[in-house]
């Protein structure tokens, strides 16, 4: 196979590299497992994945000897071995900490768990290459504890508008469910519990597909049930699961065009090239960033005639259960936009991130942000040093001065690490760096940005002039109930700190 220019380029950065453990980022579709299969081996490799079902699909990348180490399959001195995290930390024994020059880590984002820490702690490889396609904002995990930078990014963005993947037109259409209590289990939905709360959408999906899909379609269903459910509505779609004999044929026929649409469970989710796709509906809620990116990705590869992906995410209530949607290909969090505002932010991907901070620019979303923002710094152990920081959708931190001023930490990636005025540093250091550029430049506006102080003060009902402002200048909200910090909270916004 004759390698596209920006994946030798990352193969060269690779070998550049001295000893050490460094992260790849590449997005769907741009061939991750093409490229680590390509880099030049200088000894004995291993491959871990998360799931097993993912073990054995790099066997076809590769010309050498092949071993698996999965349930009851074993390798046997094989130059690459490919394994699952769960068989492979039960079997360190088996293996000398030197045995491998390379450990590959797929869909590394998992590598902070500790299976993934056990195995890795056991070796002692040259190289240790952790390669993703998920947009990580370092809000969930930081890899900081396993690798020690990223050297090579290419996301989704780079590859729309270098021509490589196509460009996505995002809809939402609400068909009813309701996830308020469907509990989550191992990073996302139960699966049980999910099946039976979608049960009766069907109806409302096939409506969807009949409204706004375009071309050769393939919907994500939650179980086998809900997919038989869902074609049976459809005329000519065809159901794909696990237990599908004539998987291959099926897909020849669909991308010949004999078949208008795909319904599978959990089975296109990777490494399955359909590049005739031209609608991909979820209607298979998830909380994991890599599983809704690897749907997508069904999509996104280039096709004659393809003008664009039409993405459909199926949408109900999830209460405070933070669902994938199109905003989290780029990495936007949908956390603090309103849900009577969620609708606002859907049509082309790139434009996404303007609507999601304007559908976010509102006084329930400025209240419910401090909230936000203290579960963020408590999950990620941070000092915020009682900053008073609103969290914008793209994961930066703002803080707003009198005169409308503001000062911005950007969002951090996958190590933690942040850039400020034109230095990579980690969260942490550039949030004492703004605390000392606070306590230095701006002790006459703290009750502005001090969010303790804020706090002690601002128990009691808002005034009456603080009500007044906030019910002309938001006109709609109601301003019932509200303390006076979190009236401070929304007049800190609406003017900059100017009336706080």
């Amino acid at each position: 196979m004759e390698l596209r220019d920006y994946q030798k380029e990352c193969i060269e950065t690779i070998q550049a590299q001295p000893p050490g453990a460094y992260l790849v980022q590449m997005a769907t579709g741009l061939g991750k497992t093409v490229t680590f299969a390509n880099i030049p081996r200088q000894g004995r490799n291993l491959i871990l994945s998360h799931r097993e079902e993912l073990v054995s699909q790099p066997r076809k990348n590769y010309s050498c000897s092949f071993g698996i180490e999965r349930a009851k399959e074993h390798s046997a001195g094989e130059e690459v071995v490919s394994a699952s995290v769960q068989s492979m930390a039960r079997r360190l024994e088996r293996f000398s900490p030197g045995e491998f020059d390379t450990i590959i880590v797929d869909e590394c984002h998992h590598a902070a768990a500790s299976t993934y820490r056990r195995i890795l702690d056991h070796f002692s490889p040259r190289l240790i290459l952790g390669f993703t396609a998920t947009p990580n904002r370092g809000d969930k995990v930081r890899l900081n504890d396993v690798f020690s930078d990223i050297i090579f990014s290419r996301d989704l963005r780079w590859g729309i508008e270098n021509g490589w993947l196509c460009d996505i037109l995002c809809k939402r259409i609400h068909i009813g469910y309701d996830l308020s209590s469907v509990r989550t289990r191992a990073g996302d939905y139960a699966p049980g519990e999910l099946d039976e709360a979608m049960e009766g959408t069907a109806d409302a999906i096939a409506e969807a597909y009949r409204g706004h899909a375009v071309g050769a379609t393939l919907i994500f269903a939650v179980s086998v049930h809900q997919a038989e459910e869902i074609a049976a509505r459809i005329d000519g779609a065809v159901v794909v699961t696990g237990e599908t004999k004539d998987r291959a044929a099926i897909i020849e026929a669909f991308t010949r065009g004999e078949i208008p649409c795909l319904v599978n469970c959990m089975v296109f989710t990777e490494g399955t090239d359909i590049p005739r796709v031209e609608t991909v509906m979820i209607a298979r809620p998830t909380q994991s960033d890599a599983l809704y990116t690897q749907m997508v990705g069904r999509g996104l590869r280039l096709y004659p005639g393809k003008e664009r992906l039409i993405l459909i995410d199926c949408v109900g209530v999830t209460g405070k259960a933070s669902i994938c949607t199109a905003p989290s290909l780029l990495g936007i969090s949908m956390d603090d936009v309103p849900a009577r505002k969620a609708d606002e932010v859907q049509g082309m991907l790139f434009d996404l991130p303007i609507k999601a901070a304007s559908a976010s620019d509102c006084p329930e979303s400025w209240i419910k942000n401090v909230e936000i923002v203290d579960l963020w710094a408590r999950g990620q152990q941070y000092n915020t040093h009682d900053v008073n920081y609103f969290k914008m959708p793209d994961g930066s931190m703002v803080v707003s001065l009198p005169e409308k001023t503001k000062l911005v930490i950007p969002c951090p990636d996958s190590l933690g690490m942040t850039l400020v005025a034109g230095e990579r540093m980690p969260m942490q250091a550039a949030l004492d760096k703004m605390y000392l550029t606070l306590e230095t430049h701006c002790s006459d506006s703290r009750p502005i940005w001090d969010l303790n102080i804020a706090r002690r003060w601002g128990r009691a009902p808002a005034t009456e002039g603080q009500l007044k402002i906030i019910a002309r200048r938001c006109k709609g909200f109601d301003v019932k109930g509200l303390t006076k910090f979190q009236a401070s909270q929304i007049l800190n916004r609406l003017f900059g700190g100017k009336a706080s």
